[in-house]
């Protein structure tokens, strides 16, 4: 499993122990979906200008949010053994994450793993526009948080 992280904001330093933080709970969140572990996920880190202009552009909603998930695997898609799968691409606005972490009352990183595992989840096939998968997906989120070490 990889994870291309990029960083195309300059707002929030981002502390040099998270890329590993982040690739650890990208591997477990993988392994309890059962994904296969040749993965690769693009992290991209934006500020909330970047965000929305994607979230304009690609679901038509003229407003920041905290994070996008592009899914570019099927799980019933043939692979041969040595190639990496793209599974998809995560953004994150760190901007909105350092608000909703100081409304939440917690840190920046537990914030950011949050939507990590939020996106990973999007990416691997759930969703919450109906009220029942909403609570499926919480569900989930909440237990993989909680393996991560990273529970409320």
């Amino acid at each position: 499993m990889t994870v291309i992280i990029t960083n195309e904001q300059d707002k929030i330093e981002i502390p040099a122990d998270w890329e590993e933080k982040i690739n650890k709970v990208a591997a477990i969140c993988l392994k309890e979906e059962q994904i296969p572990e040749e993965a690769e996920v693009d992290l991209l880190f934006v500020d909330n200008e970047a965000i929305r202009e994607m979230n304009r552009e690609y679901r038509d909603k003229d407003s920041a949010t905290d994070v996008l998930s592009f899914p570019m695997y099927e799980a019933d898609e043939e692979i041969d053994d040595e190639d990496e799968i793209l599974f998809g691409d995560i953004v994150i606005s760190l901007e909105r994450a350092q608000e909703q972490c100081e409304e939440y009352g917690h840190s920046l990183e537990r914030e950011v793993m949050y939507l990590l595992v939020h996106g990973l989840l999007h990416l691997a096939g759930y969703d919450h526009m109906e009220e029942e998968e909403k609570k499926e997906m919480r569900a989930r989120e909440e237990e993989l948080l909680a393996v991560i070490g990273a529970i409320r």
